[in-house]
């Protein structure tokens, strides 16, 4: 296994290297972050992610080099375009930096470890998902794979996951989902005349790859975790909108990714508080 002796929470390791380390982190998460606003804008537009070069998107002027510095080129730009001088949406050093966060958070918690390059590999598809599915309404299913795909990375280079737990993890809320997106179906097509299911089928896989990926207990962590913040942000978007109908994929993002940090504590914790018989 990959390790390197629990570097980072070794209470004897220098702090100037953890703090070079983490900063090292950071910087490379907040590059592969710049990546990934390439995917969410072109993606589902089924544009290349490299043949043709940043541009504005409004005036559509080639984006300088000194301007592509993640974060800090959106920050001595003003927020605005060299050329034209039109706004950039915020949102983009918003996943820079959250990618970065999140890549530095994994290994303050996880370590130097296989888990946490495969953490910070999930962290990064589930930012894809997210901010993708909040724009389209639609998960890829490209995304998806790419999720199922680290599974066997995370089976083979760590040990915390038994091979049942995953299987069992595939299943144990996508099949839930699934039923329920079936059933859903035909009442919604009826009472409101609109062909969609309650629990959308991307939904359904992108929680069959996270249950592959994380095991039975910490799924179902991350889809209660994923319920309830969607249940918050549903009454949010329809007190602003008046409409109903929102994306599910970035609640369950966000299940996910505190599962895969915190799952199995969780889950040990509640049935340890299930089981507590006071004296």
């Amino acid at each position: 296994m990959f390790e390197f002796e629990n570097m980072l929470h070794d209470e004897y390791m220098e702090l100037p290297f953890k703090i070079m380390f983490l900063t090292v982190v950071f910087l490379f998460g907040i590059c592969i972050g710049s990546f990934l606003n390439v995917v969410i804008i072109r993606l589902p537009r089924h544009e290349s992610l490299i043949k043709r070069a940043s541009h504005c998107m409004t005036c559509g002027t080639k984006i300088r080099p000194i301007d592509l510095i993640p974060v800090f080129s959106w920050i001595f730009l003003g927020g605005k375009c060299h050329s034209c001088g039109e706004k950039i949406s915020p949102r983009y050093p918003i996943v820079e930096s959250l990618n970065g966060i999140m890549y530095v958070l994994t290994f303050i918690i996880l370590d130097i470890n296989a888990k946490a390059i495969i953490t910070c590999l999930l962290m990064s598809l589930l930012i894809v998902v997210g901010f993708m599915d909040w724009d389209t309404q639609e998960i890829d299913m490209i995304v998806v794979g790419l999720i199922l795909i680290l599974a066997i990375p995370a089976a083979l280079l760590t040990d915390d996951v038994k091979l049942v737990h995953r299987i069992i993890g595939a299943l144990v809320i996508s099949v839930p989902f699934f039923i329920i997106g079936e059933v859903s179906r035909p009442i919604i097509r009826k009472k409101f005349n609109e062909d969609f299911r309650a629990i959308e089928l991307g939904d359904t896989l992108l929680m069959f790859a996270a249950g592959t990926l994380l095991g039975t207990q910490a799924v179902i962590v991350s889809a209660l975790i994923g319920i309830v913040a969607a249940a918050v942000g549903g009454i949010i978007i329809k007190s602003i909108t008046k409409d109903s109908k929102f994306a599910f994929g970035p609640y369950l993002s966000i299940g996910i990714a505190a599962a895969i940090l915190w799952g199995n504590r969780i889950a040990e914790w509640y049935i340890n508080l299930l089981t507590f018989e006071p004296q």
